[in-house]
């Protein structure tokens, strides 16, 4: 019974997250693009100033879909996992996603970040590093079957997701490293950032 049980979880959980969106998706920075200024507050009320930041070392930056996409939460752990070795670098790791303060609490819970994680309430930074989408119809009721609701898990944000996406920020304020993938599915490994560090 129990081995059932698992197998029509796993079933649910590729059905959930294997469909396809009928979404047009921006196109992302590429390397040698100027980085858009980031100064926000991060999930621990600090103050995060990219530029400030940058005279210490190489800015990583992660966008999210948020707390229910499993690939997303694997994802960060798997960064904070290997935090001490991309520090030793001298580089700093922020996240940013369309999420609420709440859900980023969620995020931070299950994948045991320790680096700043920014709610980007206005969008203002994922339109800026051209990484947003308005999620389609489609999906969007795809997504509540689910118990997944934009509107609850993003606030006045609404069905705005990022194309999953890394940027490498270099010392000079240009992206030297830039992952955009549409399929959520599929993210650059931490060997990658290592590389390109």
């Amino acid at each position: 019974m129990k081995r059932v049980f698992l197998l029509l979880v796993c079933v649910l959980s590729f059905q959930l997250f294997s469909f396809a969106q009928d979404t047009q998706y921006p196109s992302g920075l590429a390397v040698g693009d100027k980085a858009p200024q980031i100064e926000v507050k991060d999930n621990a009320g600090n103050k995060f100033d990219l530029k400030k930041q940058l005279k210490k070392g190489d800015v990583i930056i992660i966008f999210y879909r948020g707390q229910w996409c499993p690939y997303c939460n694997k994802e960060l752990s798997y960064l904070q996992d290997s935090l001490s070795l991309i520090t030793a670098r001298g580089a700093t790791v922020i996240a940013i996603s369309p999420e609420t303060d709440i859900n980023v609490a969620k995020t931070v819970e299950k994948s045991k970040a320790s680096f700043p994680i920014i709610s980007d309430k206005a969008l203002s930074i994922m339109k800026a590093y051209k990484v947003n989408f308005t999620v389609d119809e489609k999906t969007i009721t795809k997504y509540k079957t689910y118990g997944i609701d934009f509107d609850i898990a993003n606030g006045d944000n609404g069905a705005n997701l990022p194309v999953p996406a890394t940027y490498i920020v270099g010392q000079d304020g240009k992206i030297k490293y830039a992952y955009f993938n549409t399929d959520y599915r599929k993210r650059n490994s931490v060997q990658d950032l290592l590389d390109n560090l």
